[in-house]
């Protein structure tokens, strides 16, 4: 059967790195729950369980990614349940364990103590490449921290800032998602043995009334999962605001992504700043010139999708009856992996676009010398005054001159000429020799350098310092193949 006969998700067959790829594929699903199956046969052995033989143990070690998936399909279609039409396959592969996996256990043993293992490892995935994408775009800010540009507000042209001190707020979001995400990572805990309503009723008998067992086999298969510790109560299920609170940090890292793609496709438009582009890539079928910003286009694209997926985990967790109900399954099976996947994808776009971003100063100051003449208006009356002119005498002098040079621009669509109209007028002469250093755009961007080094060594520095090692060695960055 061929790969497209059928639909395949773009997340997984276009854009998603291999590694988050893996994460969430059914090899390291079912290889997972196999593993949890071998860990809680050997924690029960080694609390004394007798019926658990080396040779068991043996064979389900040996058989943990052999894994039978035409046998797995034909079972679960047979008895309706995967969980169990995997006990079945894995116990035909390890005969001698087949009395005793999943001994004990409920489904959620294996379905949600998985689900927490593949979300601890993608957020494992994902961080680094945060970590990645942030250190770019510093070195980026760091090096533009002094580049005059035009400010807008509303998209209308305001004050000058530079171009680095507006990649700092794109940082500054950024940093808020390391932040949120990190906390994900560093608050996740597994789920453990607690049976099929979180009581541990059934390891209870299993160890004919020792508690002390209980606990003690909860804390060694939550230690031998890699977790520091386990959910102290749970119902049949670990609490769906486990999966909110991650998807979160995840959704709101999407609208950061999106409001920076966003202002880069803004900037591209007025050509002051363009995301890499490659020797032979075309931007258009039809017209061959055009330079079009698809890698920012497809961030904000997958940015929506990305945010819009938390609902489906305020949804679930809202509407889970009592101890459990399993109307959260087929939701969860979608959003969760999509979610990983859609946030991977765009980390991957935004470390390409920040290793290659494009500035255009000629273009960026050619805009500044339109707009900067009206800005100055309000240095040129205090440089009047200083030369003992009368403040109000000045303002209506600039005021009927700003009118006439705004005529010439919007009525007759010529260049913005109030500072040639200054030079000729002979009230202004005692300035003249001024109006350069006046309308030097450096003297418009306050402390925006300044801010700049600063938030770079206070903030950013910091955060980035737990990630010091990985980045020294270089976080892996996807070949964007489309």
């Amino acid at each position: 059967m061929s790969s497209h006969d059928r639909y395949q998700s773009p997340l997984t067959s276009r854009y998603a790195s291999p590694e988050m790829a893996y994460n969430f594929s059914d090899d390291k699903k079912f290889g997972t729950w196999r593993r949890l199956w071998l860990t809680l046969a050997n924690a029960e052995k080694q609390l004394g369980l007798k019926d658990i033989t080396d040779e068991a143990l043996k064979e389900m070690e040996e058989n943990l990614t052999n894994i039978d998936y035409t046998m797995a399909a034909a079972e679960e279609k047979r008895r309706r349940h995967d969980v169990m039409a995997h006990v079945h396959t894995f116990g035909v592969a390890a005969p001698k364990a087949a009395g005793i996996i999943h001994l004990g256990a409920t489904s959620c043993y294996v379905t949600d103590n998985s689900e927490l293992i593949m979300m601890r490892d993608g957020l494992d995935i994902l961080l680094p490449k945060l970590a990645s994408a942030i250190d770019k775009l510093a070195s980026f800010a760091r090096q533009y921290k002094d580049l005059p540009t035009l400010g807008f507000t509303h998209f209308q042209p305001a004050q000058l800032t530079t171009v680095g001190k507006r990649a700092s707020l794109w940082l500054q979001d950024l940093l808020m998602d390391l932040r949120n995400i990190s906390r994900a990572r560093l608050d996740m805990r597994f789920r453990g043995v607690k049976g099929t309503t979180g009581t541990q009723a059934s390891f209870l008998t299993l160890f004919d009334g020792d508690h002390d067992k209980v606990e003690e086999l909860d804390r060694l298969v939550t230690e031998m999962s890699g977790f520091p510790s386990a959910y102290a109560v749970t119902g049949q299920t670990y609490s769906r605001k486990v999966d909110l609170d991650v998807l979160n940090s995840l959704s709101s890292f999407g609208a950061t992504a999106h409001k920076i793609a966003t202002d880069i496709r803004l900037l591209a438009h007025l050509k002051e700043l363009e995301e890499p582009f490659e020797k032979d890539q075309i931007g258009s079928s039809a017209m061959a010139y055009k330079r079009n910003p698809m890698r920012s286009e497809r961030v904000c694209s997958l940015a929506r999708h990305l945010m819009t997926l938390v609902g489906n985990t305020h949804n679930t967790a809202a509407v889970q009856w009592l101890e459990r109900t399993l109307d959260d399954s087929a939701n969860r099976r979608v959003s969760i992996p999509e979610a990983f996947l859609t946030a991977d994808i765009l980390l991957s776009l935004l470390q390409n676009i920040f290793s290659g971003m494009v500035v255009y100063p000629k273009v960026i100051g050619r805009r500044i010398a339109q707009e900067l003449p009206f800005m100055a208006t309000e240095n040129v009356i205090m440089a009047m005054v200083k030369a003992g002119g009368d403040r109000q005498v000045c303002h209506e002098e600039i005021r009927v001159l700003s009118h006439q040079a705004a005529r010439k621009v919007k009525e007759e669509g010529g260049e913005n000429d109030l500072i040639e109209r200054i030079r000729a007028a002979p009230y202004f002469q005692p300035i003249v020799g001024q109006l350069d250093s006046l309308l030097d755009p450096k003297t418009f961007i306050g402390r925006a350098p300044q801010q700049v080094e600063r938030f770079l060594t206070l903030e950013v520095e910091p955060a980035l310092k737990p990630f010091a090692d990985v980045l020294a060695k270089g976080v892996k960055e996807v070949e964007l193949s489309v």
